[in-house]
């Protein structure tokens, strides 16, 4: 029992960290823009499908992929926030939460269309390897390092570049920094860009283990909204931590009951929160 109960947690520590990255563009969005991206989903949808057209239709490593998959979910959030949020930002929250769904509603139509909703997967194996009488997928592995290189490239992008820097302003005081001559509006549209970048790598990441449809991004965006409420809106280190704890749970739960109940349990965990306390494990109080 203590054998499959190890190994189910190593499992979930390390999807885990992939959550965790998928919830960092949550957060940083929000953090930055105080917008919250009901698009989420299905951009990591489409991280999904970019790694699964580049290794089957063109015979691409899909870790490879995740490099054409990082710069194309740059553009198109740079793309979504030039058409539908640049001109709600400063409306009421409605307003924003109704442009990214539409967004949602357009990718997941599109996605449909093309796709239909016949699940696929990437036929890509790393193998295991064995710890004792614990046995690990290297992908989820594989997955869980290049997940802490993300984060360290944008930890390093926040703190030593100007444009991460520019960023960090903004997201403290827009009036300062524009006073200061920082362009808020480019600044907001790199931020939202970096957001979707993170997504769709997620999504790309999660398609190395798991089947996914274009519906499957769903999923994965509720997820999110747990981790960013445990780790702290607008907290990218939080949204990390948020991550694995999340992993830890969904790798521990099922050892005890049925995995059925492990969403009802997350949703639980995020009700619980928001009572106890509203701004997270790491957030700042009010």
């Amino acid at each position: 029992m203590l054998d499959i109960l190890v190994a189910s947690l190593a499992d979930g520590l390390l999807l885990g960290f992939v959550y965790g990255i998928a919830a960092m563009g949550l957060s940083l969005i929000w953090g930055v823009m105080d917008v919250i991206n009901l698009s989420h989903g299905p951009i990591i949808a489409l991280g999904m499908f970019g790694v699964y057209l580049a290794f089957n239709g063109l015979g691409w490593n899909p870790y490879l992929t995740l490099l054409l998959v990082a710069v194309m979910g740059l553009l198109l959030g740079i793309v979504i926030y030039g058409v539908a949020v640049h001109r709600v930002l400063n409306a009421p929250h409605l307003s924003t939460l109704l442009a990214t769904f539409s967004i949602n509603m357009i990718i997941i139509g599109v996605g449909t269309a093309l796709f239909t909703t016949s699940p696929r997967n990437v036929d890509f194996s790393l193998g295991s390897f064995s710890l004792g009488h614990i046995t690990l997928p290297w992908a989820r592995v594989a997955a869980a390092l290049a997940a802490v290189l993300v984060t360290a490239l944008l930890y390093l992008f926040l703190y030593r570049t100007r444009p991460g820097k520019a960023i960090r302003a903004v997201a403290n005081n827009r009036a300062a920094a524009e006073l200061m001559g920082i362009p808020a509006s480019r600044v907001l549209a790199l931020s939202f860009g970096l957001g979707t970048m993170l997504a769709a790598i997620a999504g790309g990441l999660i398609s190395t283990f798991f089947p996914f449809t274009i519906l499957a991004g769903g999923r994965y965006e509720l997820k999110s909204f747990v981790i960013c409420v445990l780790g702290g809106l607008g907290n990218p280190l939080g949204a990390l931590i948020g991550g694995l704890l999340l992993g830890a749970l969904e790798g521990i739960i099922p050892a005890f009951i049925e995995t059925s109940w492990v969403p009802v349990l997350e949703f639980v965990l995020f009700v619980v929160i928001l009572l106890v306390r509203p701004s997270g494990l790491l957030g700042s109080k009010s």
